[in-house]
This record gives structure tokens, sequence and C-alpha cells, in this order.
């Protein structure tokens, strides 16, 4: 059988290994053990690379593999140690849990922990003993013999496309895992299939990046929820699947709407398998256009399962103006370009948006979109429209810049804000104008330890009280020179709040 191909397969199963074909693809690794499958192309892509880049793996014979993986593996970069999110969407980190009647099973002997959110996407897992535990940002299940210290993120598998060969289809999130791998028994992976109707025709296995090229290797078990694997080593993972017959995802839709100055309204709406890496992939292109974006929080899972090759359309009550019409959905988790339905009104009224499958004419998604749904930032748009791009400068902002901002603190009369302290009335008033985004001001702006926002966080107050909590421990941190110009000063990039500011600071 000719070596070569995509991906090489682990030989732990003689049986199903024989099953498979093999196909000819010149940058993979084969080893004397190994089966390929076919090659899949991927489209082209204007989004930037990921921030993480693969581990460093135990070297092996596989000449052939060494540009793709090269390439692939330039998408994880060393691990920072530093507890600060930065400018990408980690306090942003989606999580969709899947809502099915046919996956209603639950891991209910794992014990759940919360791991720290470290920078770039980063999360650190502590675990004290032996045991099994699941990560609530993520789903991820590690079963560990002994204390151990485990860092990981989500990882695209858009950089992966062309190692993910047919027969095979991505099943779940891929993850980038750094521990001592003796410390690692096995690690149950979540995946985003409904296995309701076909479970006996499907199956998993898992996708290892290694240095010396892809392999697939075979799972220990699967639930309607997860894919467990032994660990052998560590490096990009994730579970892939193949099946005979029609596959079924768990769905999300994920809206933006654009900002800018029209009166008019325009939204992208993208369909999406219920898959974490996705879901990123996604936030990532918004980040990365030319146009300003803000998210629409709407409950974002389908009711109704999705299927490769079906027809949905998007309706919206009262009319508007949809781009496509109708869409034939397929798993875009390999794809670069992620593919959306732009919605436009010419007015901005309440409207109700409906995800139809086109044949049974059965909703599949729906939401009503409301003016508060996007008024509180476009009240703000006067003002962030004279700041800088909104990301955090350091200190060689250039001139230009440092005039906007110059220009724009003229425009409000700040001469009794340096002397004036904030009351516990006003930190309240501004903790509820805060977004989600909260955790990273208290790092990045507030200059707040992560040991403040992990005693707020244990409280497991009501959102506000916890956003006031943080703003009182800046209060407590400043003293004297918590005032309501030092405030706007530190939180001169968040649109969100600078419109109070400068309404606190004008009645000084």
């Amino acid at each position: 059988m000719s070596r070569g191909a995509g991906v090489t397969e682990s030989s732990d199963d003689h049986n199903a290994s024989s099953e498979e074909k093999d196909c000819p693809s010149p940058n993979l690794d084969t080893s004397k053990d190994s089966k390929s499958v076919e090659d899949s192309s991927s489209e082209s892509n204007s989004e930037s690379d990921s921030d993480n880049e693969e581990p460093e793996t135990e070297k092996t014979n596989g000449e052939l593999a060494q540009s793709s993986t090269e390439e692939a593996s330039t998408q994880a970069k060393e691990w920072d140690d530093t507890d600060l999110p930065t400018e990408h969407l980690n306090s942003k980190f989606i999580k969709i849990q899947p809502h099915c009647e046919h996956c209603n099973t639950e891991n209910k002997h794992n014990e759940r922990v919360t791991p720290r959110l470290l920078s770039r996407g980063q999360f650190l897992l502590k675990v004290d003993m032996e045991g099994v535990y699941e990560c609530t940002e993520t789903g991820l299940i590690f079963e560990v013999n002994r204390k151990v210290d485990i860092k990981y993120c989500v990882l695209s598998w858009s950089k992966y496309a062309d190692l993910v060969v047919k027969p095979w289809a991505v099943g779940g999130p891929l993850f980038d895992v750094k521990c001592d791998p003796a410390s690692l028994t096995s690690i149950q992976f979540p995946h985003s299939l409904c296995l309701g109707y076909q479970d006996a025709n499907m199956t998993f296995k898992v996708f290892h990046v290694k240095s010396s090229g892809a392999t697939l290797e075979y799972t220990v078990d699967h639930s309607p929820t997860h894919v467990k694997w032994h660990v052998t080593s560590l490096s990009p993972v994730g579970p892939v699947i193949q099946s005979e017959k029609t596959v079924y995802h768990h769905g999300a839709v994920v809206l933006y709407k654009v900002i800018d100055h029209n009166p008019s309204l325009s939204f992208r709406v993208y369909v999406a398998t219920n898959n974490e890496s996705f879901i990123k992939d996604i936030s990532k292109s918004v980040k990365h256009s030319s146009k300003k974006f803000m998210k629409i929080d709407k409950p974002p899972v389908c009711h109704k399962l999705l299927q490769n090759g079906k027809k949905y359309r998007l309706v919206c009550e009262p009319g508007a103006d949809i781009t496509p019409e109708e869409i034939e959905f397929v798993d875009g988790s390999l794809l670069k370009l992620k593919s959306y339905i732009e919605v436009y009104l010419e007015q901005p009224v309440e409207f109700k948006l409906l995800l139809v499958e086109t044949d049974s004419e059965e909703i599949v998604w729906k939401a009503i979109l409301r003016e508060c749904d996007w008024v509180q930032h476009e009240e703000s748009r006067s003002v962030s429209k004279t700041r800088s791009s909104g990301k955090r400068r350091n200190t060689s902002s250039t001139l230009p810049e440092e005039a906007v901002y110059d220009k724009r603190r003229k425009q409000v009369d700040t001469s009794n804000g340096a002397a004036t302290p904030l009351t516990d009335a006003q930190l309240i008033t501004l903790a509820g104008k805060l977004g989600k985004d909260w955790i990273k001001i208290g790092l990045v702006n507030l200059g707040l330890d992560i040991t403040v926002i992990d005693a707020v966080r244990e409280k497991k107050e009501d959102a506000t009280i916890c956003k006031f909590r943080m703003l009182k421990s800046w209060q407590e941190k400043e003293q004297s020179n918590a005032t309501v110009q030092n405030l706007y000063n530190c939180l001169e990039n968040i649109s969100e709040v600078q419109d109070v500011l400068e309404g606190l600071l004008q009645a000084m």
C-alpha cells in the first residue's frame, strides 16, 4: 500500500487500520506501522496566525512531514506565565453547551474545577492529587495520577486543514496541552456531534500533531459528550470522526452587529458547529475585519441538529435584505474563511430572526433583537470615535495618537476631578456599565492582582456586585488617588463607562 499520505494512524488496532485506504500526500509522516487516508483541500485566508505554537515533541523518522507540519506548528507559541489577558478575545471565551435530548449523559463523578485564565487564551489548572477533573471553561476532562499543573488552550483547526483528510472529519475542538505527560493518564475531549442516531456507525480517533507529522491515534472510549484518549505525548490534539452515514452536529448561531455612523442596521450571522475552535475562529475573523463589530448576546444553541449538505435559510420579521438567502451547511472548522449571512435593515427597529430548515420548514434557531441589545454601544460611539483604536497603548505611542487623546481630554472639564473621590453610588453605576471584559479591565487597566480578582469571583455573587467589588478593591489600593479623574484616565479605552465618567467630570 502507498506511503506518504496525509495522516499516519496508530497501529494499536489492526482490524480498524486494515479497512482504510491510502492516498498520496507529499508532506506528512509515514511510519512502518502507519496507514494513511485521503487528502482534503482548504480555502485561503486573510486571518492572522494563531497565538499559540506547537510544543516540541520527540523526533521520529518522517522526513516527508517536515514542511507541512512545521508550518502548522507555528500556531502554538511558547507559553507565557504572566497572568495578564492580552488584546485577544481571551476574556470573551465563549462557552456554548449542547442542548440535545439524545445527549443527556453527564460526567457526574468528575470534580468540576475552574482554571486560571492566563495570557493569549491559555488556561492553567492546578490539581493537588490523583483524580478526574473536568474543566468548567473548555469541557476537557483530565485523569491525573499525581499533583500537577496543566496548561492548555484552544487552537484553530484551519491551521491543520491539509492534515485532516477524508474520510476523517473534525469531531470537536483542537487543544494544545502542556504538562508532564507521565502525570496524565487520559484526556477526554468534548465533541460537537449527536450520537443518538448512528453511534454504531461512527469511529472516533484522536488527531495528534507531532514534530514528525500528524497521526491518528486510537481512543479508549467515547460517550454522548466526550472522546477518551490515553495520553502518549502532548502536543496539538483533538477528536476526529469517520462515519458511514450522515453526521448530525450540535449547532450554534453567533451574531455580530456592524458599528458605524449609519442609522441602518447591518449584522453578520454565523451558523457554526458547537465547537470551541470554530467559535474562536469566528471571533478572530470578526476582530481582523476592516469593519468594527459588537457581539450581540443571544442564546446561540440551535434547537434542531444541523446536517452537512442540508439547506437552511434565514428569515427576518419584518423583512430585511438577507444575503445569501439560502445556505448549504458544511462544518467549516477546517476553512480559514468563515462564511456568514448578512442581514441589512434600513431602520433600527425591533425584529425577529429565524433559521429555518428549507426542506421541512422547521425552525432551527430563533431570536428577537431589540434596540437595547446594541443601543448602549451606539450611545458611546461619539466618545470612542475620537479615541485610539481601542487597544491599550504602551508608552511608545506615536505623537498623533497622543494628540488625539489630548484633544479629547480638553473637551472635558477635569479641573475638579483630580481631587474628587468616588462614592459607592458612583461605583455601583459604573459597575452596571462594565461588560463581560471586567476581569481583563481589572488586571490590565486597574492594575489589580489576579488574587484580588479570584477572591471577588469566589464569592459567586451577582455580576454587577462582582464588578463593584473589583472597583472597590481598586479604590482601596489607590486610597487618596482613587478620584474620578484617575479612574477616567485608567479606563480611557473602555467605551461603555467613558460617558458616565465624562458626565461626572462635567458635573463637578
